[in-house]
This record gives C-alpha cells, sequence and structure tokens, in this order.
C-alpha cells in the first residue's frame, strides 16, 4: 500500500504521522510546495519509527512523480482559517490550491482513491471528482467523521461517561448548516435525548457546528489538525482493512435523499472499494428541512466555485 499525503502543513505531517505510526502503508510521500519542509518532516518522522515499532517508510519530495501508483492519495494542502473566517472565505483560494495538488496527482495516480480534507470541504471534494473524473466511490470528503467526533466528545463532557459508548451521526455540508441528529444518538445504546435535556443536546449540536472555529479563535493563527487528521486516518484504515465501517462522509450524491450532483455529507460504508454503499436515514419533517437546507448552502458554493474556475 503506497499512500501520498499532499500538504506538509499541521494537518497533513499529523496525517502521515499517524499513517505511519499505525503501519496502514508500506510507503508514505509526503509532498510540499515549499522544498526542504517535506523532506525535513519525513526524515524526522521516519526516524521516529523505530520507537513505535513500525517498517512504514516516509519520504519527502517536492516532486509529483514519486507519487506515482499510489493507491491513496490524502488532500490536506490548502490556507487555514483565521479568526473571523469563514469555511466559505477560504473558497477562492484553496479551490486554485486543490485544483493543481489534484490535477498534478491525478496525473501520475488515476487509479487511487482521493480523500479530500481541504476546506471548504464539501465544494473542494466536488472540485476533485470534477477534476479527476473518477467515479464517486474514489472521491471522498472528510467531514461528518470530524463533527461527529467532536459532537460525541461534547456528549461525553456532559455526561461524564466514556467516548467509546457515545455513537452518533451528523449529515449535511461540513460548517454551520451541518445537521447533528439526537434522535439517531445513543450512549451505550440508550437514547441521548433520555439523558440530555432538549435545552442542552440544542448547545451541544451548535457548539459541534461551530468546533472548528471555537478552535480556530484559541489558535489565533491557525485552526484544528489533530481531530482532521485522525478522521481523514480513520477513512484510510477502514479502506485498508476492509473494515466496512458506517461512517459519516462526503460523497457525491445521486438521487439519496431527493439530491442529484451535490457533494454532501451522508452515512455511507467504507471498504477496500471505497464507497460501497449510501445509507439513507429515515429523517422526520424537521431533520429533512434543515439538511435541505445545509445541501442547499453548499450547491450555492459549489456554483460559486464553477464560475471561479470555469467548470
Amino acid at each position: 500500500m503506497k499512500i501520498t499525503v499532499i500538504g506538509a502543513g499541521n494537518v497533513g505531517a499529523t496525517v502521515a504521522q499517524l499513517l505511519a505510526n499505525d503501519e496502514l502503508a508500506s510507503e508514505i510521500i509526503l509532498v510540499d510546495v515549499l522544498e526542504g519542509i517535506p523532506e525535513g518532516k519525513s526524515l524526522d518522522m521516519y526516524e521516529s519509527m523505530p520507537i513505535f515499532g513500525s517498517d512504514s517508510k516516509i519520504y519527502g519530495t517536492t516532486n509529483y512523480e514519486l507519487t506515482a501508483n499510489s493507491d491513496i492519495v490524502i488532500q490536506t494542502a490548502g490556507l487555514a482559517r483565521k479568526p473571523g473566517m469563514t469555511r466559505d472565505d477560504l473558497l477562492i483560494k484553496n479551490a486554485e490550491i486543490v485544483s493543481s495538488c489534484i490535477g498534478n496527482a491525478f496525473k501520475y495516480s488515476p487509479n487511487a482513491y482521493y480523500i479530500i480534507v481541504s476546506n471548504p470541504l464539501d465544494v473542494m471534494t466536488f472540485l476533485a471528482y470534477q477534476i479527476t473524473g473518477l467515479p464517486r466511490h474514489k472521491v471522498i470528503g472528510m467531514a461528518g467523521i470530524l463533527d461527529t467526533a467532536r459532537y460525541r466528545s461534547f456528549i461525553s463532557m456532559e455526561l461524564g461517561v466514556s467516548m467509546q459508548d457515545i455513537q452518533g451521526m451528523i449529515l449535511g455540508g461540513h460548517g454551520d448548516t451541518m445537521v447533528p441528529l439526537p434522535r439517531y444518538t445513543t450512549v451505550a445504546g440508550i437514547p441521548v435525548t433520555d439523558l440530555i435535556s432538549k435545552e442542552k443536546m440544542d448547545a451541544i449540536c451548535a457548539r459541534a457546528a461551530g468546533g472548528g472555529g471555537e478552535i480556530v479563535k484559541y489558535l489565533k493563527t491557525g485552526s484544528a489538525y489533530y481531530a482532521p487528521a485522525a478522521a481523514a486516518v480513520q477513512m484510510v484504515e477502514s479502506i485498508v482493512k476492509d473494515q466496512k465501517r458506517i461512517l459519516p462522509c462526503s460523497v457525491m450524491l445521486q438521487g439519496e435523499y431527493g439530491v442529484n450532483n451535490v457533494v454532501v455529507g451522508v452515512p455511507v460504508k467504507l471498504g477496500k472499494n471505497g464507497v460501497e454503499q449510501v445509507l439513507e436515514l429515515n429523517l422526520n419533517n424537521e431533520e429533512k428541512a434543515a439538511f435541505n437546507t445545509s445541501v442547499e448552502h453548499v450547491k450555492e458554493t459549489i456554483e460559486e466555485a464553477k464560475k471561479i474556475l470555469n467548470l
């Protein structure tokens, strides 16, 4: 298994380290436009492998030729959010960056699975889908796993219980319009609505939707990277090990939930063939309305991106 990580910043470097620690690939290529950064970081990681007991090999480069024949490509490169910025504010610059990176990677790895982490996530995944022309099961956005992880962690904080016992689901776009689903959230099989009041659940849902912005306010000069990296690696693990995990990811919808030609977060089965199934939840009227609002927001942003890039 050969995996390329595009972008040697905080997210990309953390992804590469986690992949290597867990020995999810025999060869990991870390790519960046800044000469010396991917080489230095990858060598530092490589030198930690004896300590972790891993035989994964990590190489850094500015040359996409070294990424040839990758099985999975993870796109993390892009500008990070700064205080006061929304994910959509990143649209123009990151659309240019992602288009260039994916185009270069696809030239050398046309059969790879592409996992997109750059923001605004759903739109960048749409661009990757358009640029590569690959079937939808091979172009997947990391969004709902991160959003759900934040949601689950806040529930754990509220109840003082193990995160392992909390299962939840978040649909829709990766941003303020995401749709947490308390009705599909359980704690050791117990509906969370039996354990937490509606008022507190509403606050938890709102905090999950603003989770990225909360961290940006603290960091001031950067954005989250530990949790986003861990979420991307969970996707890789499910594909590499053919785990067939049911995970919320951004994928091109083709009629599911009554939506066509929009990339948005929904529960999918991830296995050795990428997205092997899109699961359709039975949403009530309130949930449907919130999901449709989120879809419309993503659709509008996609249209903006298409104009910018003349797609």
